[in-house]
């Protein structure tokens, strides 16, 4: 294909543009070249940025292994790659080898309402003012993330349930637990706190994510929904 025949990358479809592919259908869905395209964005005057990788890549037998064993110089010689460029390449490769040597740290486990408590601690034991975080669970009851969904004042913290929902789904939890603090040390929980609750319960039921639990912080003790049978 001659110059004037050479597609720009900007004229191919949506679908088959690497970033606009990768945002539509996931990184599984992209080659190894179309992937390496996204890392060096540009190609040459003969070639698209994604001919110039599958060059690449064909000259390693399609190996991400032998790709990474290639050195500056080598990926140098192909026209449309300078120095910034096979740096960004190796650079990618070695976050590979790092990644597969890595022990993924196992995550915290819930298995009771002092778990839960325990997470928390050090994030709600100084707080002077009434907070409200949700701990976001997989299907193993094994901790995905956790957030502050609302800050207050000493006495009460507003919640918004849609909130607390639309980061458990953006997050894929299938349960969660929810804490919130009381400055004053008392760990009764309050008749806004039992309609908070109820509330949330429900909502959590309809989405199919269950409440699992919801505290009532205090520096030295807190207090169970879950624990007094009331979810």
């Amino acid at each position: 294909m001659n110059r004037s025949e050479k597609l720009n990358l900007k004229e191919w479809a949506a679908e088959d543009r690497p970033r606009e592919k990768m945002k539509l259908k996931g990184a599984k869905a992209l080659t190894n070249a179309e992937l390496l395209a996204i890392l060096i964005r540009t190609g040459n005057t003969e070639d698209s940025v994604v001919a110039l990788t599958q060059k690449v890549m064909a000259s390693c037998r399609n190996s991400l292994s032998e790709l990474g064993k290639l050195s500056i110089e080598e990926l140098c010689s192909f026209k449309g790659i300078g120095e910034a460029k096979a740096i960004s390449i190796l650079a990618a490769c070695e976050l590979g080898r790092r990644r597969k040597e890595e022990v993924p740290a196992e995550r915290l486990q819930v298995r009771t309402s002092k778990d839960v408590y325990n997470y928390f601690y050090p994030i709600m034991a100084d707080l002077q003012v009434e907070e409200c975080h949700v701990l976001f669970l997989n299907q193993a009851a094994r901790v995905l993330d956790s957030t502050r969904v609302s800050m207050g004042g000493l006495s009460s913290a507003p919640v918004d349930l849609r909130c607390i929902l639309r980061e458990a789904v953006i997050r894929r939890a299938t349960a969660i637990a929810l804490c919130h603090n009381h400055p004053s040390g008392n760990s009764q929980p309050s008749r806004q706190d039992d309609e908070l609750t109820h509330s949330l319960s429900n909502a959590c039921r309809t989405m199919n994510i269950p409440l699992l639990d919801h505290l009532v912080f205090t520096e030295d003790c807190y207090y169970s929904y879950a624990d007094n049978g009331r979810l």
